[in-house]
């Protein structure tokens, strides 16, 4: 009687495991098509900043005639363009970092230690964070035109702000329940080695 060979069985297909590895491949690669959100988020930026251009040039031209709630309305443009492209930049160097590939700081001694420190969790907090005060600007803004806006768009904006507001808070809390509390990375680590 012949015992039967399971080695043959048991040993894995040449043919099936190429392709797993291929598509492996392929999809691991194709991490770097985010590479084109992140120029075009670059690109968005130069929009911001003639934008922001175009405010400093009304704030200069108008800055005699101009009131005080007109400069007040475009010094308050200018902070949400900034905090705007703030927030470009942190979602295209912690998406490129977190999604794409790893930034060698010590490449780089120029640049702000926050750029390799921010992990995904790290990054959704930040970008609710500035969602939520670029609404309040808005909401500051409409207020300071308070006579030209109706009760119900101001009502509209107050609700969108503590509805951004207290979605910030549940992530933050939802983040600290799952241990993903924010690290603080202010303070320079101290060895306790001798």
């Amino acid at each position: 009687m012949q015992s039967p060979n399971l080695a043959p069985n048991l040993a894995p297909k040449p043919g099936p495991k190429r392709t797993e590895l291929v598509l492996e491949t392929v999809l691991f690669s194709s991490r770097w098509l985010l590479t084109f959100f992140y120029l075009g988020l670059a690109i968005a930026l130069v929009a911001l900043v003639v934008k922001a251009g175009q405010h400093v040039a009304h704030l200069i031209g108008h800055l005699v005639e101009a009131s005080e709630a007109t400069i007040i309305l475009d010094v308050l443009g200018l902070i949400d363009l900034s905090l705007t492209g703030s927030l470009v930049v942190l979602v295209i160097f912690s998406g490129y970092e977190n999604f794409v590939m790893r930034i060698d700081p010590t490449e780089h001694a120029d640049w702000p230690s926050w750029m390799t420190t921010i992990d995904f969790a790290g990054l959704k907090l930040k970008l609710i964070s500035s969602i939520v005060a670029i609404s309040a600007i808005h909401l500051l803004g409409g207020f300071m035109e308070i006579d030209s806006r109706s009760d119900r768009s101001l009502m509209w904006s107050t609700g969108i702000v503590l509805t951004f507001t207290v979605c910030a808070l549940l992530m933050a809390l939802t983040e600290r329940f799952n241990g993903h509390a924010p690290a603080d990375h202010s303070a320079p680590e101290t060895s306790t080695e001798h």
